[in-house]
């Protein structure tokens, strides 16, 4: 049977953005709105979009946690920038269910803070039968009080630099301080996605119990029962909210969480949940939602170390680093080829590590298995810390990339690119461009 093709278009461009009911900024997404349409498809499908670019400026489209071909990621390794007035038409198999996301991998650190991103939903019929579904897509922006983004001075560009933009203008689904309407007695699906460029999101709904039901690469093996959890830069959590009693109002909040930069972090509201009257629960979880497989033991033998380190820069005060050099040209790895990877963070601060087209499990973080075993392509590294991950590249040769997703910590050095190779080809798809249309 031949799998069926799902096509969206996207236009980027400039457009006015009303964030709020006195509150309009000129912002930069697609198709006229921010967040960029939902796009949505089944497991199998084949995602057929045509982007077409009309900022002044080039862009390009990564598919971020979507196992897809490498001339398919949307780096500038891999594709020439779409310029200005061009088209680009990206397809690809989605082989996984969960909820992903796209956005600018050009000129990131002004490209996605002006609003350049969107939500990917890819369902299952597998899924938890739920009363309802919903997508926050966290971010920030640094706004004048002309509601302009701030350029800075001097001084305000290094702490950039060194921290990552974190911005005063806090932002649920591109408004600030949204409403959400949901039933009492409703068990709802809330897909979380961290599309800030550098704010850490510790989720808490004021105290009340939530059960996380998926990361990045799609459904954990079973619900687990939590109060609060980390979102960083890149990363996604599906949540199973409620049910709640009716006229039971709060907040969707994020906890202070110190990662060690100039500007402390504080807790702060994104949103206000207004719960109303009792509706019936078609809700449905089971027990089990899958058999995930360990890849390998917690103590199998590491085969490359990958460090995130900081280095004095007579240019820039502070150089960001892997493997104490900026913008790497990491080795190969082989198709078919296990990789047991300990991506250490040397620094003094933390750093959201994220691969490209593939995801990893954390067999350990300092030593200490997980409590719970999941798919990921980001996961935070606090200072001085060790994470040992395990992933398999699989028969999609080309260039690949690793980085640091705070986008200002990528642009100042914090990234690599790696090929992987089919050892029955070789190293044939080295530097091989895929060009606009």
């Amino acid at each position: 049977m031949e799998p069926n093709k799902i096509y969206y278009e996207l236009t980027a461009s400039a457009f006015d953005w009303k964030i709020s009911d006195d509150k309009t900024i000129r912002g930069w997404g697609f198709n006229g709105q921010v967040p960029g349409p939902v796009l949505r498809a089944r497991k199998g499908d084949i995602l057929v979009v045509k982007v077409k670019n009309e900022l002044d400026e080039p862009t390009i489209i990564h598919w971020h946690g979507v196992r897809l071909p490498a001339l398919m990621d949307g780096t500038g390794e891999v594709q020439q920038p779409i310029q200005p007035g061009e088209e680009f038409e990206y397809s690809f198999i989605l082989p996984d269910a969960g909820t992903f996301w796209y956005h600018s991998h050009h000129n990131e650190t002004v490209q996605v803070e002006k609003g350049m991103y969107g939500a990917l939903i890819v369902a299952d019929e597998k899924d938890p039968v739920v009363d309802a579904e919903r997508i926050f897509m966290i971010d920030d922006m640094k706004l004048t009080k002309e509601n302009e983004f701030e350029r800075g001075n001097l001084f305000s560009r290094w702490a950039e630099r060194h921290d990552g933009r974190e911005g005063n203008t806090l932002l649920l689904n591109g408004k600030e301080m949204p409403l959400i309407n949901i039933n009492a007695g409703q068990t709802e699906r809330w897909r979380f996605i961290n599309s800030s460029s550098a704010r850490y999101f510790m989720l808490h709904l004021e105290g009340k119990p939530f059960r996380i039901i998926g990361t990045d690469g799609g459904l954990l093996e079973k619900p687990v029962d939590a109060t609060r959890v980390l979102i960083t830069p890149g990363e996604r959590v599906d949540i199973l909210a409620g049910p709640f009693q009716e006229d039971d109002n709060f907040y969707i909040e994020s906890l202070a969480y110190n990662r060690m930069t100039f500007k402390k972090s504080k807790q702060e509201s994104f949103a206000r949940v207004i719960v109303g009257s009792e509706n019936l629960s078609v809700v449905s979880i089971p027990e089990v939602f899958k058999k995930i497989e360990p890849l390998a033991e917690a103590n199998a033998a590491v085969n490359r170390k990958v460090k995130l380190s900081v280095g004095a820069s007579l240019k820039h005060g502070i150089d960001f680093l892997v493997n104490n050099d900026m913008h790497v040209n990491d080795k190969p790895v082989y198709v078919g080829e296990l990789q047991v990877w300990e991506v250490s963070n040397t620094s003094m601060m933390d750093h959201p590590f994220h691969l490209h087209g593939f995801f990893f499990q954390v067999l350990e973080r300092n030593g200490v298995v997980p409590e719970f075993i999941s798919w990921k392509d980001t996961i935070n590294l606090p200072p001085r810390s060790k994470v040992k991950i395990a992933w398999m590249p699989d028969n999609r040769p080309g260039m690949w990339m690793y980085h640091c997703h705070i986008l200002e910590h990528h642009a100042a050095g914090m990234m690599a690119n790696f090929e992987v190779v089919d050892p029955l080809i070789g190293e044939k798809h080295k530097g091989q461009h895929h060009h606009c249309a």
